[in-house]
């Protein structure tokens, strides 16, 4: 079929909008309701005006991301008429907007902003009369919700509902007073949310945003009396280059050390280190539940966001969750014990941060479990955005820093198995390689394990555990929509899988909650960043957990053996129903839902 855009022809295929025939032939439409990735275009913010005239030579100014494209139409993206609605348009959108930018953490990155620019805003005349109060709501550990930055593009919803299966935000309040509510809950920290942060990386302004704790880590490191510990998750070492204009997937660890160094980190230690930890005591607890009749499958436990989906949408699946900390809870441990008693400090004056990918890790940090005394394990979080930002305060750039090495020789040695940690399959893999070499006394032949990888939602395998132990089933999910069924089978007792890995974001931890976004686009780089974690496995001298020789001296000199009683009682934890009023309303709805939308 034929039609034509600013003159010129074009082929288009039935039911096709003239937004996407648009953009498939370069031609830009503003709009900020539209996103592709989601295929959401519910035609809420009015700004993708175009003037149309049809084969009757009707002319007619229409939304371009919901009207189908048809035979003959000529669009006209450019004409006064179109520019001056769409500016008229901007204008209202602004005008009940807070304009606060300075203060925002999308300041510099902002869609609205950018759209105000492209339709020529240089004023705006209803900025009094239109504000209206909304909510703003800060209970949340990991993100911030400020409603008076609500645009009311639903793509917030859209990832909630459609990717996550987690339904906890919803379109609350009339007229001017309309933004994005959570339910009957009072509050977010008491809804159905899991503070996954997917919302924050489709948001285009800066209404959902994660917690901005930089201040805190500048109190912390200007402190004399301070000793501050940084970590940093496997994932951020090949996302955060992107900050900075290097290609994704770059390994810019060793910038990273360098330039924690030059902000005035005391120590720099790696996250990677507490992850092989995690794979020598969550594969014993996988043994000792096959061995000895315990609940199975077994689900890992790295994944905030999947534990706070499970206490608030599925207590069910909580006895056949791993006991096991995550990496980071792990590390934050051993360092306010382990590495406290081999490098002599005052462990009441030892802060520890972490850089990570997801903004539920903050909200973990957080969790009463994870304190000794009362004291917690992990002092600050910080995503990968924040860290962007605060290393600009520092006037640094990471393309022009030499990379460095770690400083400890206690807690900075790591195995590629940990390294794959932030990718979906990851943790699952790494598992393998060492559960394989404890049964057979030998490694494993072709150390990738590759039916564990790809990026199908729901994957599964045959993992051949050596002759004599038979083989066993595996599956791997990545997204919270998807991880429900699996949790139903095993609560019913018809689950054909032993181990399941479960990743709240989709891709892992390399697209999570707090890692860069990219405006309009989501999750744009995930095999880039993929592939660079296995590139990184690959070239270690060591990619099995159990040959890390920290982790030998961890077990030989401190813990004694995996699973042993002191391991217990600093890398393992206990999880609580969270399932409340609130949240069992927000499920009756999400189920409706599905049930219409079926």
């Amino acid at each position: 079929m034929k039609a034509f855009i600013n003159k010129h022809e074009y082929s288009f295929e039935p039911g096709e909008t003239i937004l996407q025939v648009a953009r498939r032939n370069g031609i830009f439409i503003p709009t900020l309701c539209h996103f592709a990735p989601l295929g959401h275009k519910p035609g809420t913010c009015r700004v993708c005006l175009v003037e149309v005239t049809d084969a009757r030579n009707e002319k007619r100014t229409v939304t371009s991301c919901n009207t189908p494209m048809e035979e003959g139409m000529r669009v006209d993206t450019l004409s006064a008429n179109v520019r001056n609605q769409q500016r008229l348009q901007m204008e209202m959108v602004m005008a009940d907007h807070d304009q606060n930018c300075i203060a925002c953490a999308r300041h510099g990155d902002c869609e609205l902003q950018d759209l105000g620019m492209y339709v020529g805003l240089s004023s705006n005349r209803f900025a009094p009369e239109l504000r209206h109060a909304r909510p703003y709501d800060d209970t949340m550990n990991g993100m911030v919700r400020d409603m008076s930055k609500c645009i009311r593009c639903l793509r917030c919803v859209e990832v909630c509902r459609s990717v996550q299966g987690v339904a906890a935000l919803t379109v609350d309040g009339t007229g001017l007073g309309t933004h994005i509510g959570v339910g009957q809950a009072p509050s977010q920290n008491a809804s159905a949310c899991i503070q996954c942060g997917q919302c924050t990386i489709v948001c285009p302004t800066g209404a959902l945003a994660e917690r901005d704790q930089n201040n805190e880590v500048l109190d912390l490191i200007a402190d004399p009396d301070i000793t501050t510990v940084f970590s940093f998750a496997p994932a951020v070492r090949v996302v955060l280059g992107e900050e900075f204009g290097l290609d994704p997937g770059s390994n810019v660890e060793g910038r990273i050390v360098a330039a924690l160094r030059r902000i005035g980190g005391d120590i720099i230690l790696d996250t990677d280190f507490a992850a092989d930890v995690v794979i020598m005591e969550e594969g014993t607890e996988l043994l000792h539940r096959i061995k000895e009749g315990g609940k199975l499958p077994m689900f890992t436990s790295c994944c905030p966001g999947w534990i706070n989906y499970a206490e608030k949408h599925c207590p069910e699946a909580m006895p056949f969750l791993s006991t096991t900390r995550s990496p980071q809870a792990v590390f934050g441990a051993l360092s306010k014990t382990y590495l406290a008693r081999q490098m002599n400090l005052d462990r009441s004056r030892l802060r520890v941060i972490s850089i990570m990918p997801c903004t539920a890790k903050k909200d973990e940090a957080a969790r009463p479990q994870l304190r000794t005394n009362g004291v917690p394990d992990i002092d600050v979080v910080i995503t990968v955005r924040e860290f962007a930002r605060l290393l600009r305060r520092f006037g640094l750039d990471l393309r022009n820093i030499e990379p460095e090495p770690f400083d400890n020789p206690f807690m900075s040695d790591s195995t590629g198995a940990a390294v794959i940690f932030g990718t979906t399959g990851g943790v699952m893999e790494a598992a393998v390689r060492t559960v394989y070499a404890v049964l057979n006394g030998k490694e494993l032949e072709g150390i990738d394990v590759l039916p564990v990888r790809g990026g199908a939602a729901i994957r599964e395998a045959e993992v051949d555990l050596g002759e004599g132990n038979g083989t066993i089933k595996v599956a791997i999910c990545h997204g919270l929509a998807n991880a429900q069924k699996l949790v139903e089978q095993a609560a019913a007792g018809t689950s054909p899988y032993t181990f399941i890995e479960v990743m709240a974001c989709p891709g892992g931890c390399v697209d999570g909650g707090g890692t860069s976004r990219i405006k309009g686009q989501y999750h744009p780089h995930a095999e880039q960043r993929q592939q660079g974690l296995y590139t990184i496995d690959r070239a270690m001298p060591r990619r099995q957990s159990h040959n890390n020789p920290q982790i030998k001296k961890l077990y030989a000199e401190y813990l004694t053996e995996p699973n042993s009683h002191l391991a217990h009682e600093l890398l393992h934890t206990h999880y609580n129903d969270r399932s409340s009023v609130q949240t069992e309303s927000i499920l009756s709805i999400k189920k409706k839902l599905t049930l219409t939308d079926k």
